[in-house]
């Protein structure tokens, strides 16, 4: 298809999406548009069944829905792509960059297109590779809830820091990948191959792992299901819990400070609205927990792993989150400002060398933070104010 025919359909397809005059939904099956540029395009609801698109760059565009069966996508740039629902089962991956790439619900089970030859019948489409490959794929920060991978292929594949909740996996080979970071939460693993594959801090709680082969694999700092209580010196964390909320409650003049080191909160279930000033937690899990509108000045969080937590609208003003975990964290109208202890006298909230990935700052406050080092790709900043804060820019 030349220049000019691919933009006719396009701005036809455009019209179709709008609901306009003479729009037509793309049909661009068995097309070749190998090493085309076509970033940011729209071609939600469109036929790409058994396309060729090896070497595509399509970063940032929107393929909700499409159908993209057998496609050829190797070494194709689908950053920050949408595939929500996208029916991929048989596309070949291999070495595709999908990093924050949104799959959602798309179906990337093994599949093969059957094309009707004149001399020889039916032959199988291969694109020159087996179909349904992710091997050497860059699936980086993607959003895979809800995905259906059963059968597939991704050796060596890179799904460090993603969202793979509720995800089937039952059957897929995925030795050598990397899975660092990710959220495997309730994913379904049975029989699946993770053999040599790295696993480190990932999150496994509530995932079924019947007969996954896990030869090799490094399993380090990875989360499982949170203990039902949760003790400190055989006492139980919600106790103490309280007895922390009740000195902040009386000015230290009752209760006791907690002063804790790598505890797992998630057996508190959530923290909403708990007043938790200074709190001295490094190192802690809060992975998922609702820490909505929580009161956490001036408290020790360095290293928690605080992933997919829900901070919105928490007092973090003068915390020490350096080295925090905050990956997909909802930091929606957070203040992370500086904290007056005294007269003319403040503390900064400190969030150097915090993972902030795709986190969600929109309307955070966060003046003067120390954010040295802070890793920000994907995050949500629009009305966040960062005015006197330290980035490297």
């Amino acid at each position: 298809m030349d220049d000019a025919g691919l933009r006719a359909v396009l701005e036809s397809h455009t019209r179709f999406r709008a609901g306009l005059p003479g729009g037509k939904r793309a049909n661009l099956a068995y097309t070749d548009l190998s090493h085309r540029a076509l970033p940011g395009v729209d071609l939600s609801d469109a036929d790409l069944s058994g396309a060729r698109l090896a070497g595509v760059i399509l970063s940032g565009a929107k393929l909700d829905a499409a159908v993209l069966f057998g496609a050829d996508l190797r070494d194709a740039d689908l950053r920050r792509t949408a595939l929500k629902g996208a029916d991929l089962r048989g596309a070949c991956l291999r070495g595709a960059n999908l990093a924050s790439a949104d799959l959602t619900g798309a179906d990337l089970r093994q599949g093969l297109i059957a094309l009707q030859d004149p001399v020889n019948g039916f032959r199988i489409l291969r694109h020159d590779a087996r179909p349904g490959e992710l091997d050497y794929a860059v699936l980086t920060g993607a959003q895979l809830a809800d995905v259906n991978v059963s059968g597939q292929l991704a050796l060596s594949a890179d799904l460090s820091e993603s969202d793979l909740t509720e995800a089937v996996l039952n059957g897929a080979r995925l030795r050598n990948a990397v899975l660092d970071g990710s959220d495997l939460g309730g994913a379904q693993l049975h029989l699946t191959d993770l053999t040599e594959a790295s696993l480190r801090g990932a999150n496994l709680a509530g995932a079924a792992m019947g007969d996954a082969v896990l030869d090799g694999a490094d399993l380090t700092g990875a989360l499982r299901a949170p203990p039902t209580i949760f003790y400190v010196d055989d006492t139980p964390l919600h106790e103490l819990v309280n007895e922390h909320e009740r000195w902040c409650d009386s000015d230290g003049l009752e209760g006791d400070p907690a002063r804790l080191g790598e505890v797992d909160f998630r057996s508190l279930r959530k923290l909403e609205e708990r007043r938790l000033t200074a709190l001295h937690a490094p190192r802690s899990i809060f992975f998922g927990l609702s820490l909505r509108g929580a009161h956490l000045q001036g408290a020790d969080l360095s290293g928690a792993d605080l992933r997919k937590a829900d901070l919105r609208d928490a007092d973090l003003r003068g915390c020490k989150l350096g080295g925090a975990l905050l990956t997909r964290a909802d930091l929606r109208g957070a203040r992370l400002g500086p904290l007056e202890i005294a007269p003319g006298r403040f503390v900064r909230a400190d969030l150097s060398r915090a993972d902030l990935r795709q986190a969600d700052l929109r309307g955070a406050a966060a003046r003067r933070a120390r954010m040295l080092e802070a890793q920000l790709s994907g995050a949500r900043l629009e009305g966040c104010d960062l005015s006197e804060a330290e980035l490297e820019v």
